[in-house]
């Protein structure tokens, strides 16, 4: 949605203070998160189910559900088939996949957007919507112009059978996560190996955050924490089986516009088995 009106000063504030979908990892900040029913399956045919939120708390359904606009399917082949039963509502989204090819699902969720404020005749303006439009309707010289480009990655990932790789490769847009350890291959207490590229590039000294589900059953998060090496590589040791959320995010200059910082971010669901 397209904004480009005065506004009052606290109105914008709070329209500065809250960030985009995907984009934040800090402690008081609104995850968005994928969950997948199953992510290890045998057979040849098997369905999953997805419940797809944003909340302080990984899988704790009460914020607000995702909006599912750049949900994409990518079955083993490469193919994008599309999901079915998909519905919102007041806490989550939800949709099916029917796993009908052997090898790794990779479910991704990709939110692309614009958001910044400037002054123009004395008034306080606003817009969030895209680069087309930022680019033709947002003066290139406005007066105390503030704007990012954000471009977040929400992944999971679903294994039929054996597991694969072909699509598992960076796109080269935008901040990504490489397995080295396969997603769907995550055992408890055993190191697991992964790699942070942002526009294809080793991500360098990118901050990473892993957090357990079951939050509302602990007094802690839990949190654990990681930071890249020069090839963007790093290992965590997740202790326990089950689910768990993890996030990182970079803030550049590459948002190929004058001016106009960019937000890249990646969050990911993982299955740990026993």
């Amino acid at each position: 949605m397209r904004l480009a009106r005065p506004v009052p000063k606290l109105a914008l504030a709070a329209l500065l203070a809250v960030p985009l979908l995907a984009v934040p990892i800090a402690a008081d900040a609104h995850r968005p998160w994928l969950e997948p029913s199953s992510t290890v399956l045998s057979g040849t045919d098997a369905w999953v189910s997805f419940d797809a939120g944003v909340s302080t708390d990984p899988f704790i359904r009460d914020h607000a559900p995702m909006q599912l606009g750049g949900l994409v399917v990518t079955a083993p082949d490469g193919s994008h088939p599309a999901v079915e039963n998909q519905a919102r509502g007041r806490f989550r989204s939800v949709f099916d996949v029917h796993l009908n090819q052997p090898g790794t699902w990779r479910i991704t969720v990709m939110n692309e957007g614009f958001f910044g404020s400037w002054r123009q005749n004395g008034e306080q303006r606003r817009f969030r919507g895209t680069r087309e439009a930022f680019e033709r309707e947002v003066p290139a010289n406005a007066e105390g112009l503030r704007a990012t480009a954000m471009i977040g990655r929400i992944e999971t990932f679903a294994t039929l059978g054996r597991p694969t790789t072909e699509n598992l490769q960076p796109t080269g847009r935008g901040l990504e996560l490489v397995p080295v350890t396969h997603p769907n291959d995550l055992t408890a207490g055993a190191e697991s190996r992964f790699r942070l590229v942002l526009d294809g590039a080793p991500a360098a000294g990118v901050d990473v955050t892993v957090i357990p589900g079951g939050t509302r059953y602990r007094e802690r998060p839990n949190e654990i924490r990681a930071r890249t090496a020069a090839d963007g590589s790093f290992a965590v040791t997740l202790p326990e089986p089950g689910l768990y959320w993890l996030g990182a995010s970079v803030r550049d200059d590459k948002s190929g516009i004058p001016n106009v910082m960019r937000n890249a971010s990646y969050n990911a669901t993982l299955e740990v088995l026993p």
